[in-house]
């Protein structure tokens, strides 16, 4: 919020108020979409080339192939990945600007309909009559207000951050490249496969460990509960790789 939107908010409320929230500090967590771009790429990073480097070692291969494809999967796997963080958001964009232009115009052509779906959305919390048609009078008067209003809680929408795409698909791919070196870096020390994938795959559960414990404190889940089910899912994929590799290689 601007400063001098700041200040016309400041105006409007009553000193005393004003008060009590210039005192309260909001403790509630604000990077859900901070924290849902590094699970995503953290997650996908630690498991894909995890898998991979599971699966070529299944197949007999070299450290140094395992270390090579797996490097190439993770420069490809973050583009992917970027890229796709990037489309999303800007769908995202694109989606609420459509919205916004339908509304707008709908507030010019019907405002009657639209000043009474604002009572009916007062309504449904409880608010009378009489109570919201001062806010729906207010609203009217001021359009802008209005169509955010409407944006907001009839169409269920926030506006975007509109530096939001860019910032998730450097997110996504950052992570994705930091989750997926940890796999691989057996493969950089140890010259055997099959011996780097012993070190790759306790290196690799320990990590998806900590990374499900992490995003369960974050998300509000129970943290031990996500740890065990991340760690067993990167397990799956993992034994799935190689065992398929080594029935292919027979």
């Amino acid at each position: 919020m601007s400063s001098d939107e700041d200040k016309i908010t400041r105006i409007s409320i009553e000193p005393e108020k004003q008060s009590l929230l210039d005192h309260h500090t909001e403790k509630h967590f604000t990077a859900g979409e901070i924290v849902r771009d590094i699970i995503i790429g953290v997650s996908d990073g630690l498991t894909v080339p995890f898998a991979l480097a599971a699966g070529l070692s299944g197949a007999n291969a070299s450290s140094s192939i395992v270390l090579t494809a797996g490097i190439a999967e993770v420069a490809a796997g973050a583009i992917s990945m970027g890229l796709g963080g990037y489309l999303a958001a800007k769908s995202e964009e694109d989606h609420y600007a459509r919205e916004m232009k339908r509304e707008q115009e709908e507030i010019v052509a019907v405002p009657e309909t639209e000043a009474a779906e604002v009572a009916e959305i007062l309504a449904q919390y409880g608010i009378e009559p009489h109570e919201y048609s001062p806010v729906v009078n207010a609203l009217r008067k001021n359009p802008q207000a209005w169509l955010d209003f409407m944006m907001r809680f009839e169409l269920g929408l926030e506006k975007p951050d509109p530096k939001r795409a860019l910032q998730s698909a450097f997110t996504i791919a950052i992570a994705y490249v930091l989750g997926g070196f940890i796999p691989l870096l057996p493969y950089m020390l140890i010259p055997h496969a099959i011996d780097a994938v012993v070190a790759s795959v306790v290196i690799t559960l320990f990590a998806l460990f900590i990374f499900g414990y992490a995003k369960g404190h974050f998300t509000g889940s129970k943290p031990l509960r996500s740890a065990f089910e991340t760690a067993f899912i990167g397990a799956i994929a993992s034994a799935a790789a190689f065992c398929l590799a080594k029935v292919v290689q027979h």
